[in-house]
C-alpha cells in the first residue's frame, strides 16, 4: 500500500490509473477509523483499485467544537486500510492542503442551508471546499460517503453535479453496533451512562418508523413522537420533569429532529414521497446525529 503525502503524488497515482481504463474507488475520512468507514472500504473494493484520504480539516469545525480533541490515530487507521486491501492512502498536512495565502472556498448549494448549516454555520463551506480540493488530488471515478452524514452525502452530492467533477457519488448505509448506536469516532467520548442515553437516537427513529410502517404519514406526528423519545416530552410540549416528576432518560440538548424530503431536505406536511428522519442533540459534550429513511422507493 503507497504512502502519499502531497497532492501531487497522490493525483499522479490516480490518474495514471484512470489512463489505462481502470476504475477507482476512493474513501475520504478524518481518520480514527472504525467499521462503518471500512465498510465504505468494502464498497469502494467494488471499483479496479481503493484509495483512502486520511485529513482532520480544521475549516468545517466551528471555534467551539471539538478540532483539538478530535481523536488522531493515524498508525492504526494505515494498518486497518493495508489490512482491508486499499492501493494507496493520501495523508496530507494541513499546510498541503491550505498554504500560506489560501485564501478560496466553495459557497456550499442550496441543500446545506438548513439543519447542520444553522447548527454549525461555515461547516459547509469547509467540508465542500476540502472535498473539491480531495477530489482534485484524487480524481477517482467513484467516492463513497456514508449516509449517517446524511446532509454531507446530500451537499457533496449536489457540489459534484453542481461543478461537473465527473466523479460519482455513492451512498452507503449506516452501520450501527449490535445496540443500534450508529457507529461514530466520537462515541469513544461517551461515558458508560452517556453511551446509554445516546441510545435514544436509535429508539427515536426505530419509533417513527414503525409509525410510518402502520400507516401514519403526518411529519407532525413523527415528528413529536421523536421530541417524546428524546425529550420525554409529553402530549403538550411539557417534560414530565417539569411537573415534579422524575423523567426517563434524555438527550441534553436536541438541536433537531424532523423529517424532510430525502432529496433536497426540504419540509414536509406528510410524506408522499421518498423522506428521512434527522435527528442532532448533544449528551454531555458529544453531538450526535442519526437518521432514517422512509417513504415510497
Amino acid at each position: 500500500m503507497d504512502v502519499f503525502h502531497t497532492p501531487e503524488a497522490a493525483r499522479n497515482f490516480v490518474s495514471a490509473l484512470r489512463s489505462q481504463g481502470r476504475t477507482v474507488g476512493f474513501v475520504p475520512t478524518m481518520g480514527a477509523l472504525h467499521d462503518g468507514h471500512l465498510s465504505l472500504v468494502d464498497a469502494a473494493m467494488n471499483c479496479d483499485a481503493a484509495v483512502a484520504s486520511i485529513f482532520v480539516n480544521p475549516t468545517q469545525f466551528g471555534p467551539d467544537e471539538d478540532l483539538d480533541k478530535y481523536p488522531r490515530t493515524l498508525t492504526s487507521d494505515l494498518e486497518k486500510l493495508k489490512t482491508a486491501g486499499v492501493s494507496a492512502v493520501f495523508v496530507p498536512t494541513k499546510e498541503q492542503m491550505y498554504p500560506d495565502g489560501f485564501s478560496t472556498s466553495v459557497n456550499p448549494p442550496l441543500v446545506s442551508e438548513s439543519l447542520e448549516g444553522t447548527c454549525r454555520p461555515g461547516h459547509f463551506r469547509g467540508v465542500v471546499t476540502v472535498v473539491l480540493k480531495l477530489l482534485n488530488a484524487v480524481p477517482a471515478s467513484h467516492a463513497y460517503f456514508g449516509k449517517k452524514d446524511y446532509q454531507q452525502w446530500r451537499v457533496i452530492e449536489a457540489m459534484v453535479r453542481d461543478l461537473d467533477l465527473g466523479t460519482r457519488i455513492i451512498g452507503c448505509e449506516t452501520v450501527r453496533e449490535d445496540d443500534g448506536l450508529a457507529m461514530s469516532s466520537r462515541n469513544r467520548y461517551l461515558t458508560d451512562e452517556e453511551r446509554v442515553r445516546a441510545l435514544l437516537l436509535s429508539s427515536a427513529l426505530q419509533a417513527v418508523e414503525d409509525a410510518y410502517q402502520a400507516g401514519e404519514t403526518r411529519t407532525s406526528i413523527l415528528q413529536a413522537s421523536m421530541r417524546h423519545t428524546l425529550l420525554g416530552e409529553n402530549d403538550s410540549g411539557r417534560v414530565a420533569s417539569d411537573a415534579g416528576l422524575q423523567s426517563r432518560p434524555c438527550l441534553d440538548t436536541l438541536q433537531y429532529a424532523t423529517v424532510v424530503s430525502a432529496h433536497d431536505l426540504t419540509p414536509l406536511s406528510s410524506i408522499d414521497r421518498p423522506a428521512v428522519a434527522l435527528i442532532a442533540g448533544m449528551i454531555g459534550s458529544t453531538r450526535l446525529i442519526d437518521n432514517r429513511e422512509l417513504g415510497p422507493t
